[in-house]
């Protein structure tokens, strides 16, 4: 990764996509109450003194993400925070002698600023982890010689009750959520086509009846065939799901070909077994979307701490 301004100017601001008492506020104070659910006995012992902390990047190098969320953390504990980066800029402490790099300082009782600190850290480092895995790997998508420009995406295999940050992370990171859940798009896999007869054709008409114009329906695919069912039929997103590298790309061509002039639109989504080692081997400008789970589950923490003034 290379630190520029075009990255900062270029990042999503979205933190405008939060709501005001928003769900997702709700969500950190639960998290927070997870941390102490009753007695603060570290509290009773440090006491109520104003003291002031540093917020640190220990890390050699990250996407800055889940700032919102952190400085929900320091409001709900009655704390002042002063962000020194913007939240989607690159961190690095690489090229200098420095291997902590402050990036925030927080104000307020001891004791309070004790109850924050891991809760605060946890979303951090998880968000910078996500964001910039997810960054990484749409920068690489955009480098290969095939010079992709189409979508790279997360998916929805989350963490249960840490969707919300981790998707939010996806888009500070440049890459496209996917679906946030079960209600923002219909996508029928295998199990739902076998459950519903086998037939594609039968499967996208009883979701048009309910999803009618305003909902998109993907359906997934492990063959040509159904491919050309789900395009003839209306889906608007054609997941190719675990097709090989050459097969995916032979498949995607001949399907671009051959409904290029029919005026069926609908885009090409190839799905399974890819990460940003073998990225190189999948791209094609045929293939509308990539998503991949590689981006957002099993990656790297950012090692961020909070250290006390003394």
């Amino acid at each position: 990764m290379s630190s520029t301004q075009s990255r900062i100017n270029h990042v999503i601001q979205a933190a405008n996509l939060l709501p005001v008492n928003g769900r997702w506020a709700t969500q950190v104070h639960e998290w927070l109450q997870e941390d102490v659910p009753s007695f603060d006995y570290g509290g009773y012992v440090v006491g109520d003194a104003v003291k002031s902390a540093t917020l640190l990047m220990k890390s050699s190098e990250c996407i800055l993400s889940g700032v919102p969320f952190a400085a929900e953390v320091f409001r709900l504990c009655g704390l002042e925070v002063e962000w020194l980066f913007t939240e989607g800029e690159y961190l690095t402490t690489a090229n200098s002698d420095v291997k902590k790099l402050a990036v925030a300082r927080v104000t307020g009782p001891v004791k309070n600023l004790l109850i924050a600190e891991r809760t605060a850290l946890n979303i951090l480092s998880r968000s910078s982890g996500i964001a910039t895995q997810s960054y990484k790997t749409l920068s690489k998508a955009r480098s290969l010689e095939h010079n992709y420009q189409g979508i790279i995406a997360g998916t929805r295999k989350t963490t249960p009750g840490f969707r919300i940050l981790e998707k939010y992370s996806m888009l500070v990171g440049g890459v496209d959520q996917h679906r946030y859940d079960l209600s923002s798009m219909i996508m029928l896999k295998d199990n739902h086509i076998w459950a519903c007869d086998g037939r594609i054709a039968h499967a996208i008409s009883k979701a048009r009846e309910v999803g009618g114009f305003a909902v998109k329906i993907e359906i997934e695919v492990s063959n040509e065939a159904d491919a050309e069912e789900a395009i003839e039929n209306g889906a608007d997103i054609i997941m190719l799901d675990n097709f090989s590298t050459e097969e995916l790309k032979q498949v995607g061509k001949r399907l671009k070909t051959k409904y290029e002039q029919s005026g069926l639109n609908f885009l090409l989504e190839c799905s399974g077994g890819l990460n940003i080692n073998n990225l190189g081997d999948y791209l094609s400008n045929d293939i509308d979307i990539y998503s991949t789970s590689s981006i957002h589950q099993g990656t790297g923490v950012i090692d961020f701490s909070l250290k006390v003034d003394h």
